[in-house]
């Protein structure tokens, strides 16, 4: 844990004040000492070790770079919110904005370095002795306390290292290097300054950490649970929210509000943009501008999750009558997107293909179709893979897997998840849905216009599958109970 630190180039703004020498030295004294209490860990501590041991194991003998990101300019000298990488945060606990620029290293011996920029100290003659009060990007007085090195071994159980001191491992002989490339410019341009590491297969590495996190362990279930359940009190927050919103010039934004605030009180805030779509809006797949006004006579689709602080989120999605009653037409439509998610449900079960699933909801909405004679083919002919013409009324498929990322394990291979069978521990959605084009003259006008999506959230169980938000109502009748209970 030796600091080193070499002099800091001060990140400081353009209408920023002079500081005086004498200002300086007094900045410097009568500090009382505030360190982090002896217990404190990172949450799920005791699961970590095992992680990056199985890391490890994939590539033995093997140095590999796993970083936390860097800092994204949203407008001139102000930055986006920092979340860390989600491989970086699996294989540490660490889950701050003050993750900023840090780095993993595994070791060829499989011991895990973390290197950090420690705690900006209070003065004392140290290169970064002003930047606790002088640094807006890092400095403690702008963005908050951030552990020194030996709190930083504390929490994780991890030794530590100053960041100053990584540039060592791309000098010299180095053992065969990975990179998880594309996440930390900077770690980016050092690596590539190395001979040894751009040739090692840094697409390995992403798709390893991917694939190591296809299987969720029991902490990571009950902080998807927790996820699950943050988001149901979010989305009875919207529903109770509907009498405002509809007074509201954007009520889409009203409610998008609405379930914000819950995301952020009780979580890190939402998983991904919240989308609140009413009306023709619904049948834009990631409508996030959210700026439309209500209608009473139209539907609402809510797509949202809350991330916890462990960064794990939840994806819902449920279409609800604006009214709190379906029109006939409404509850038509309503009922094949559901037969379509039930059926899409019973095909979940250890070894079945990933694709089952999906197949099995696409068939019913592609059979709905053809019954409503939308479809200028049969329903067989429209699932050939030759044919897809029922994919005009739908589009996307039908899930996805669950976890630290609302697409998570995006990087694995597709014969382990694509083209692969499901497997006991594995959390995923399933989330048919019907988006009927406004000018669509395929469909009778009757139909224009209408989105709805269904989704839920599913651990693949020994037997088959459990709902894990199976707390929010799927069927109309329920649905027009619970938001009259809601709405009072």
């Amino acid at each position: 844990m030796t600091e080193t630190p070499k002099t800091p180039t001060l990140n400081t703004g353009s209408h920023d004040l002079p500081v005086s020498e004498a200002l300086d030295a007094f900045m410097g004294t009568a500090w009382a000492a505030s360190p982090l209490p002896a217990d404190e860990r990172v949450n799920g501590y005791a699961v970590m070790p095992a992680r990056r041991a199985k890391l490890a194991a994939r590539f033995p003998g093997e140095r590999l770079v796993v970083p936390a990101g860097q800092l994204k300019v949203r407008s001139n000298d102000c930055d986006y919110r920092f979340r860390p990488h989600s491989a970086y945060a699996w294989l540490t606990g660490l889950t701050g904005e003050e993750q900023v620029g840090h780095v993993l290293v595994v070791e060829p011996t499989g011991e895990p370095v973390l290197y950090l920029r420690p705690r900006s100290p209070r003065g004392g003659g140290s290169p970064y002795g002003s930047e606790f009060y002088r640094d807006r990007r890092y400095g403690e007085f702008w963005v908050g306390r951030r552990a020194d090195l030996a709190e930083a071994e504390q929490l994780t159980g991890i030794r530590t290292a100053h960041l100053d001191d990584l540039e060592k491992l791309f000098t010299g002989p180095q053992p065969t290097t990975r990179v998880l490339a594309g996440v930390d410019p900077v770690l980016d341009a050092l690596a590539g300054r190395s001979a040894l590491v751009p040739a090692t297969g840094d697409g390995e590495l992403a798709t390893a950490l991917s694939e190591l996190r296809l299987i969720k362990d029991a902490w990571e279930v009950e902080q998807l649970q927790l996820s699950v359940d943050l988001t149901v009190t979010g989305f009875e927050d919207v529903v109770r929210a509907l009498p405002a919103a509809l007074r509201h010039h954007r009520g889409e934004r009203w409610l998008e509000g609405a379930f914000n605030a819950r995301a952020r009180a009780e979580g890190n805030g939402v998983g991904y943009d919240t989308i609140v779509a009413s009306g023709a809006h619904a049948t834009v797949l990631h409508w996030i501008r959210n700026d439309g006004r209500l209608d009473p006579s139209d539907l609402l689709l809510l797509d949202a999750g809350v991330e916890t602080d462990s960064l794990y989120t939840a994806d819902i999605t449920r279409t609800l009558p604006l009214s709190g009653t379906f029109s006939p037409v409404q509850r038509q439509a309503y009922e094949l997107v559901l037969a379509a998610q039930d059926a899409g449900i019973a095909a979940l079960r250890p070894g079945a293909s990933f694709r089952d699933f999906h197949k099995a909801a696409m068939r019913v909405i592609a059979h709905g179709l053809a019954d409503w004679g939308v479809l200028p083919v049969s329903a067989e002919e429209a699932l050939r893979e030759d044919s897809g013409l029922f994919r005009r009324y739908t589009l996307c498929s039908t899930g996805h897997m669950l976890g630290l990322d609302v697409h998570d394990c995006a990087k694995a291979r597709a014969e382990t998840y694509l083209d692969g069978v499901l497997e006991e521990g594995q959390v995923l959605t399933v989330e048919p849905g019907l988006y009927l084009q406004a000018d669509d003259e395929t469909l009778p006008a009757e139909l224009r216009g209408l989105g709805i999506r269904i989704e839920d959230d599913l651990i693949i169980t020994a037997d088959g599958a459990r709902m894990m938000s199976g707390a929010l109502p799927r069927t109309p009748d329920a649905i027009e109970s619970w938001m009259g209970n809601l709405l009072g």
